[in-house]
């Protein structure tokens, strides 16, 4: 009777691990921006699946780098500001990226960096109708 409820337990951790690799643990994030489509961010799980999101540029109002209090500490992370379609001024939503490889200020104002680099050129670029 024990080698049975330890068997049980044995395959439930094995399964539980599992489900921890394919849904929860994310090995590789990545970011894509194209000034004239958009901004793709990429999520790499553990098992190999992957996540990936389109942000349209049309929807897009700035990218920043925003810090947080967590624990005693700051966190830095970079955020894309989404414009709100009913104000121009307003934001509707804030997506922040790379929240799982936590990479360090130093990597975050070289994306920065050539975020606002590709955003200056779309505001700059004559517009086409």
């Amino acid at each position: 009777q024990n080698s049975m409820v330890l068997s049980a337990a044995v395959f439930i951790t094995l399964i539980g691990l599992i489900i921890y690799l394919h849904f929860v643990k994310i090995d590789q994030e990545s970011l894509l921006v194209i000034g004239s489509l958009g901004i793709q961010v990429t999520s790499s799980y553990a098992s190999g699946k992957e996540s990936t999101t389109f942000i349209e540029m049309s929807q897009v109002k700035d990218v920043v780098i925003n810090e947080a209090i967590h624990m005693q500490k700051v966190i830095y992370y970079v955020c894309i500001l989404l414009q709100d379609p009913g104000d121009p001024q307003g934001v509707s939503e804030v997506v922040p990226l790379f929240q799982s490889s936590k990479p360090r200020l130093d990597c975050l104002i070289e994306v920065y960096k050539s975020c606002q680099e590709i955003l200056e050129q779309r505001m700059t670029a004559p517009q086409s109708s």
